[in-house]
């Protein structure tokens, strides 16, 4: 017993021990994965963290890329989805995660030029907390109705907003792209339209075709089938001329003064090193060169179109502070 007593603060000592270097393992892994020469880079899989439902516009963007770059790169890319708070939650997730290259993103409008327009607090700062990898491709928003709604058009719906009847337009959620559009839309032809947001893109659409609601916005993947079988009618392309609904006329060509690209970008975190980033961003834009990557991109209605990282930065700079002043005139804040 006496024994066993003196070799009681050993043991103790040894538990100790073993507590400091389990605590010290998670701290050895990241000076590991930091001290990683990046010209060997990559050495292992890669995780696209995608803001986004599975099955929606920017998931489908983001397998289509993973499984071209990944061939490029050599390792396989994988897709974890990390929805919530309109693609915000997500993406800080990539803001914080190790700058070592394995963790990247793609970002939409929403998620690194809406969000820090309407969020005051939003948990990361889209220009300092990422390292930009390059432009992926412009697409637009589509303002779409049923198929027995009284126009056609923009000038339609002026007309139909003239004659003082309500007009209720859906979008899938409140700060989302789709709303922006329908602002952008009321503060140039100084319409009214009551804004319902709804939880998701897939019960908006659900509801469009119910009846249940009349007028919306929907992105490109979502609107584009539905516009082809004649579920629905679009009337305008917030946006550009989308190859996919090479018929609709834009904005800006039926008087509405609107031509900014809407675009998808990829990402990663902040402080990536050089050589990292530069073959991320040769992988990607190896990827859009492809032909059946192209195909594929035009028929959810986005353009490929590379844009290298520092330049595409630059433009979500100057993006940022003019959709700030349009959230503005339109009262649209996240508290």
């Amino acid at each position: 017993m006496a024994r066993f007593a003196r070799l009681l603060p050993a043991r103790q000592t040894i538990t100790k021990l073993r507590i400091i270097i389990l605590s010290l393992l998670p701290l050895s892994a990241a000076l590991t994965a930091h001290a990683e020469d990046p010209a060997a880079y990559p050495t292992h899989k890669i995780r696209m963290l995608l803001p986004y439902a599975a099955g929606g516009g920017g998931d489908v963007i983001g397998r289509l890329l993973a499984d071209k770059m990944g061939k490029t790169l050599g390792q396989s890319v994988y897709i974890e989805n990390h929805t919530g708070a309109a693609g915000t939650l997500g993406t800080q997730m990539v803001a914080v995660a190790a700058n070592d290259g394995y963790t990247i993103t793609i970002g939409g409008m929403t998620t690194h030029v809406l969000a820090p327009a309407i969020y005051p607090k939003l948990a990361y700062d889209p220009i300092k907390d990422f390292t930009t990898i390059g432009r992926v491709g412009t697409s637009s928003i589509m303002l779409v109705a049923t198929k027995d709604f009284a126009a056609d058009d923009i000038k339609g719906l002026i007309a139909l907003a003239k004659k003082g009847e309500p007009i209720q337009y859906g979008s899938w959620g409140v700060g989302s792209t789709g709303q922006f559009c329908a602002e952008i839309l009321m503060q140039q032809t100084g319409i009214k339209m009551d804004h319902v947001p709804f939880n998701g893109i897939a019960k908006l659409a659900g509801d469009l075709l119910g009846g249940h609601i009349s007028l919306a916005t929907l992105d490109m993947a979502t609107a584009t089938p539905l516009v082809k079988d004649g579920s629905i009618k679009a009337l305008a392309a917030c946006g550009e001329r989308s190859p996919s609904l090479p018929d609709v006329a834009t904005y800006k060509e039926q008087g509405v003064a609107f031509d900014r690209s809407l675009s998808w970008t990829m990402y990663a975190p902040a402080g990536l090193a050089e050589p990292v980033a530069k073959k991320l961003s040769a992988s990607l834009k190896d990827a859009l060169g492809d032909a059946e990557v192209k195909q594929k991109l035009l028929a959810l209605g986005i353009t490929p179109q590379f844009v290298p990282g520092e330049e595409q930065r630059d433009i979500n700079a100057r993006d940022i502070a003019a959709w700030k002043q349009v959230a503005k005139d339109a009262g649209i804040e996240v508290k």
